[in-house]
């Protein structure tokens, strides 16, 4: 599988307006959201060819809502993940602040 580097330079998410925080993560559950995510990258490809065919409106508009659907589930995964490894070792070593940056987080993510 290939490693897959998403760069989000310059934007308020990219790696370098946070404080260098790093996952955790089982490697399984790396290997799902990276699936997922090179699934998605195809959708939207798709998506982009289906607009540059002129293809009709409603048919791109359903394969929209199905990246965004399988947006979610990623974000859903990495949320779960997130808070069974993540949050509970800090939690544990006494690094309660997390729990206000984790609502932050969910905050974020439901607007």
């Amino acid at each position: 599988m290939k490693d897959q580097n998403l760069n989000y330079k310059g934007s308020e998410n990219s790696p370098e307006n946070h404080h260098h925080k790093t996952s955790h993560h089982e490697d399984k559950t790396k290997i799902d959201l990276i699936s997922r995510l090179n699934r998605i990258e195809g959708q939207v490809r798709g998506i982009n060819r289906m607009i540059e065919k002129g293809t009709y409106c409603d048919d791109v508009l359903i394969q929209i809502a199905a990246v965004q659907s399988a947006m979610k589930s990623v974000s859903k995964l990495l949320l779960e993940s997130h808070m069974k490894s993540c949050v509970i070792d800090k939690i544990q070593a006494g690094e309660n602040e997390v729990v206000d940056e984790l609502l932050k987080t969910i905050e974020k993510m439901m607007k």
